[in-house]
C-alpha cells in the first residue's frame, strides 16, 4: 500500500500536527511538557517541527489519555515501560488499522450512493448484453 503524499513529509508544524490529532496546539506544547518522548526540532524563534516518530508518539499519547481515559501519570508510565512490547503498541496499531478501513468504507459508500437509480439500471443492462 503506497502512502499518501503528505507523509512523505520530514518535518510538519505544531499545527499540521494538531489537525491531523484534532487537538489543539496548545495540548501538543503541554503534552511535549510532560512526556520526554516527544522531541520536535524547534527551528528559529523556537518553531516547533515534529518528525514522523513524534507524531507516532502523539497519536498514541492521544489514544492512551483521550481514547482509552488514562491519567497523564497512566499514559506516561506505560510509554517508559518499554510500548513496543506491550499490548498497548498493539491495540493502538489495530484501532489506527480499523480507522483507515472505515475511512475507505465511508468513501465507498459515498461513491456508490452518488449514483442514480436510473445509472444502476443502466449498468445491469450494460453487464447483462455483455
Amino acid at each position: 500500500m503506497l502512502k499518501k503524499d503528505k507523509n512523505l513529509k520530514l518535518y510538519y508544524s505544531v499545527g499540521e500536527v494538531a489537525e491531523m490529532l484534532g487537538v489543539s496546539e496548545s495540548l501538543l506544547r503541554f503534552w511535549e511538557k510532560e512526556f520526554p518522548q516527544i522531541t520536535p526540532k524547534k527551528a528559529g524563534r523556537g518553531i516547533r517541527q515534529y518528525r514522523q516518530e513524534d507524531i507516532e508518539t502523539l497519536k498514541l499519547i492521544y489514544h492512551l489519555v483521550k481514547e482509552r481515559g488514562m491519567t497523564l501519570q497512566g499514559a506516561r508510565q506505560r510509554l517508559e515501560d518499554n510500548p513496543k512490547s506491550s499490548a498497548t503498541e498493539s491495540n493502538f496499531e489495530l484501532v489506527e488499522r480499523l480507522k483507515a478501513i472505515r475511512e475507505e468504507l465511508v468513501s465507498m459508500r459515498d461513491a456508490l450512493n452518488a449514483f442514480s437509480y436510473e445509472q444502476v439500471d443502466t449498468l445491469k443492462e450494460n453487464l447483462q448484453a455483455d
